[in-house]
């Protein structure tokens, strides 16, 4: 493949919920051809083959990764195969978009940046969440240096029931909870808007007291496609107080299941000259004229809208893998919001506050 070439031509490894979300955006972007889906279920896959016009189905990724007519991949499959998938992409040299958590341990993850390193390959981490386009703009407002020096940010996703169950809450899997699966959205957004400081310390909390819930009746919620009200050994809830180097600091809490009124989610910026909310919705705050401001930007989404944000998403991989334009998710990124999640369990197994050199 050469930045001349016009189309991409993609392979999703793994049809599970969150493959849909790639796959529409694929289908609906038209510097891609979708060429083949892969799960280990056949009728999956060809169900999701059927729905996105893909020509090819594959139940073994090993026989998809063969394929020299794909150039790229998504890897939309469980945590604990993540690593062992994208090397194998990296080696065969496909590009990769891997959904997060980019691996379940930072050894893993170190393994992964060394492949793409030595393919010269790339690889996006699907940190969605900094392709929205409330964040794009925010982002301008930050490079200016409308906020000044971001010292603080503050980051809550709370849910009051909703363990997805399934892969979701077995460990072996997933790596763990809503730590791994929702945080780590958060604890990145805010990382990326302080400007992706050095990790100093990280002192974090596990919680395991409510399990799943499953007796709860009247309150429907997600729930993964193999649901297993019996399996369950991850944590409930966490929080943690992340440090950097250049003095600044993070506080999150993240929750499957709480005795909350109503779910959460909120996510803090905190400048100098200003400070920002990216959730519940964009709102720039600053001073002029010795008077305190609030700042409405008036854009089509001011919230994460997830199709939107997978589109954009999956537009700019594409065109990262077309040598367009450079990826904002890169591998280094994804081995350093592993390393701040695996403190965060660390601390909380041990008691202890995490340091680095």
């Amino acid at each position: 493949m050469t930045n001349t070439q016009e189309k991409l031509n993609i392979g999703v490894v793994g049809a599970g919920s969150i493959s849909g979300a790639h796959l529409g955006a694929y289908a609906a972007n038209p510097n891609v051809v979708l060429v083949a889906i892969c799960d280990k279920n056949e009728e999956r896959a060809r169900a999701a083959a059927d729905k996105y016009g893909a020509a090819k189905v594959y139940t073994d990724y090993r026989e998809l990764l063969a394929d020299p007519g794909i150039d790229a991949i998504s890897v939309c499959t469980w945590n604990n195969t993540h690593a062992e998938i994208t090397i194998a992409a990296l080696e065969a040299g496909k590009h990769v978009l891997c959904e997060k958590p980019l691996t379940k341990t930072v050894e893993d993850a170190e393994r992964v940046a060394a492949a793409v390193e030595a393919s010269g390959r790339l690889l996006q981490v699907g940190f969605v969440r900094r392709y929205a386009s409330s964040v794009e703009v925010l982002k301008r407002f930050i490079d200016a240096g409308d906020l000044g020096e971001i010292y603080y940010a503050k980051a809550t996703c709370l849910r009051r029931l909703g363990n997805p169950g399934g892969w979701f809450s077995d460990k072996e899997r997933s790596g763990g909870g809503p730590l791994i699966d929702l945080g780590v959205h958060i604890i990145d957004i805010c990382w990326y808007l302080m400007g992706r400081p050095k990790v100093k310390s990280v002192t974090g909390n596990t919680y395991k007291k409510l399990g799943n819930r499953s007796h709860i009746k009247n309150l429907g919620f997600y729930k993964a496609a193999d649901y297993d009200a019996e399996r369950n050994d991850v944590e409930d809830l966490a929080n943690a107080i992340i440090r950097f180097e250049n003095g600044a600091s993070l506080m999150v809490d993240v929750s499957f299941t709480l005795h909350a009124q109503k779910d959460e989610i909120s996510v803090k910026i905190f400048g100098d000259k200003g400070g920002a909310e990216v959730e519940p919705a964009l709102v720039i705050m600053g001073e002029q004229h010795d008077t305190i401001v609030n700042l409405t930007p008036q854009i089509d989404h001011k919230t994460f809208d997830f199709e939107d944000a997978f589109g954009r998403e999956i537009g700019h991989f594409v065109n990262s893998c077309l040598g367009k334009v450079e990826t904002l998710s890169p591998v280094q990124d994804g081995v350093e919001v592993t390393r701040m999640l695996c403190a965060i369990y660390e601390s909380a197994a041990t008691g202890k506050e995490i340091t680095f050199e």
